[in-house]
């Protein structure tokens, strides 16, 4: 009888780096032992190599090496798709978003549908909403939908609004507002003309979700957590590539609210393991400060434009998010304005007993402006914060909500409150660069060459934690963000903390 072949042992690694572990146990070292997959010793050079004399040798000696950089809020196939699409990020002017729409028109069939976007209506001079007629004048016969920064706001021409039926007596529909003279869309009026885009096919679903994926792990990301402004194909595009061995990075992925009762007849849980799993449950309080959205509490935008839009109500995300917590997910809610933020709170102060006996750490996305009195019940709670957008904001805040400046972006507060800092981007909001999230969270310096609250200022080792360990915590993953025995084998090397960064996965 034929004995089975034994299986060969895994090949063992020895990078030499300067390591900052994040373990507080062991928190510096200069080599890292690596097999299977995952970290088997950390030490000194000399311990590793004589309890491995055999393994592979990586000389990192002139680099850092520290747990695996994660983006921890990201829309990963939309970002995907809008790599190809028109970038409006920094234009100045209405005359520069017209020229480059014109551009796009020249090489663009007649008739099919640009879409970009990434402006700003402080950036392009505007004190009040755009008009169709502006993106007419460049492009009467191609349909135009742009969006801007934060993605609440849409700016569409004639055609686009043509297409959808949309003319001066459609009512507004119910979470967003059509604005006239006609030509943006605000919040969910925005889907009113997303509804009559041909959608993407299955292949450009995949695609998109392969370039994504392989942008941000070109960057030095190891993981992502994509939330669910995003259709049903995108995260099957993901889960498409994880299960075909082609997904570079980790991800953590969140489902709208709208899905939960689907999620729970296919008894769809939490499933760690894998380099896809479901995470979360998404929720919308409100909507954004660019675009005059966010839920304030009076007295509201200093522009006299009011005090927002809310979305999805607290009982909705209490109710709602109590379903999420009985499978195991975890509810993940946006709230910029201090009036969402307030509201969320709330709703989570009853979840929050649920939620330590499931496991569950509960989790605000962008909890950017706040009262100083609601900064403490943070505790226990993981703040998804993104500082790359203070840079933009900074002189819109000063603007349109000078009396919330000393609690907008409160990083350093949050903190030392209990939260859980994870740093992200909200790509494609904003890009993915981690480089100025160390610039802005560091300095708190912003496009107006102002510091917004620089009391709210952190450290070098504050920020990598919120881009490592922070993250890794708020998926629950207690093998990522930390580089000790038994952790998940996936590191970033710098050339200095903050400066240029590669991913290493072994």
């Amino acid at each position: 009888m034929t004995q089975p072949t034994p299986a060969a042992p895994a090949p063992l690694t020895l990078l030499q780096a300067r390591t900052l572990t994040l373990d507080p146990q062991h928190p510096n070292a200069d080599a890292v032992l690596v097999g299977g997959g995952r970290v088997l010793a950390v030490g000194t050079r000399e311990d590793l190599r004589a309890l491995a004399p055999r393994a592979e040798v990586r000389d990192h000696r002139d680099l850092l090496l520290t747990p695996g950089l994660s983006e921890a809020h990201i829309h990963l196939v939309a970002y995907g798709f809008s790599l190809g699409q028109l970038n409006l990020h920094g234009a100045r002017g209405v005359a520069e978003v017209q020229a480059k729409v014109a551009q796009r028109v020249l090489n663009t069939p007649q008739g099919e549908w640009i879409r970009g976007g990434g402006f700003l209506l402080s950036e392009l001079g505007l004190g009040d909403y755009p008009s169709a007629a502006l993106l007419d004048e460049v492009s009467p016969h191609h349909p135009v939908l742009l969006y801007s920064r934060d993605l609440h706001m849409a700016w569409a021409n004639s055609a686009a609004l043509r297409a959808a039926g949309i003319h001066e007596e459609t009512p507004d529909p119910e979470g967003g507002k059509i604005v006239r003279p006609l030509g943006c869309l605000l919040e969910h009026a925005s889907g009113l003309v997303e509804a009559v885009i041909a959608p993407p096919s299955e292949a450009q679903y995949l695609a998109a979700a392969r370039a994504g994926a392989q942008d941000l792990a070109a960057r030095g990301y190891v993981s992502a957590h994509t939330m669910a402004f995003e259709a049903p194909e995108a995260p099957r595009a993901l889960q498409a590539l994880a299960d075909a061995g082609e997904l570079p990075l980790r991800v953590w992925a969140c489902l709208p609210h709208d899905r939960l009762e689907l999620a729970r007849e296919l008894g769809l849980r939490r499933t760690p393991g894998g380099l896809f799993q479901w995470g979360g449950v998404k929720f919308f309080a409100d909507g954004a400060l660019g675009s005059r959205t966010a839920w304030l509490h009076a007295p509201g935008f200093a522009d006299g434009s009011g005090t927002g839009i809310p979305l999805d109500s607290p009982e909705l995300i209490r109710e709602r998010g109590r379903e999420a917590l009985h499978l195991g997910l975890t509810p993940v809610t946006h709230a910029i304005g201090d009036r969402a933020n307030t509201e969320v709170l709330n709703a989570y102060d009853d979840l929050r007993g649920l939620a330590r006996q499931q496991g569950v750490r509960l989790r605000v996305e962008h909890a950017q402006h706040l009262r100083p009195q609601d900064i403490p019940r943070f505790q226990g709670l993981t703040a998804s914060v993104q500082p790359i957008h203070l840079q933009a904001d900074g002189p819109m805040i000063r603007t349109l909500l000078p009396h919330l400046q000393a609690q907008s972006y409160a990083f350093k507060a949050l903190q030392d409150a209990g939260a859980v800092l994870a740093f992200g981007s909200d790509a494609p909001v904003a890009p993915p660069d981690y480089r100025a999230n160390f610039a802005a969270a560091l300095t708190r310096v912003d496009d107006g060459g102002e510091r917004l609250a620089p009391h709210e200022a952190l450290t070098e080792l504050d920020v990598l934690r919120a881009h490592t360990h922070g993250p890794a915590l708020a998926a629950g993953w207690t093998d990522e963000g930390v580089i000790r025995p038994g952790a998940r084998a996936a590191f970033t090397l710098w050339d200095r903390l903050g400066g240029t960064a590669q991913a290493l996965v072994l």
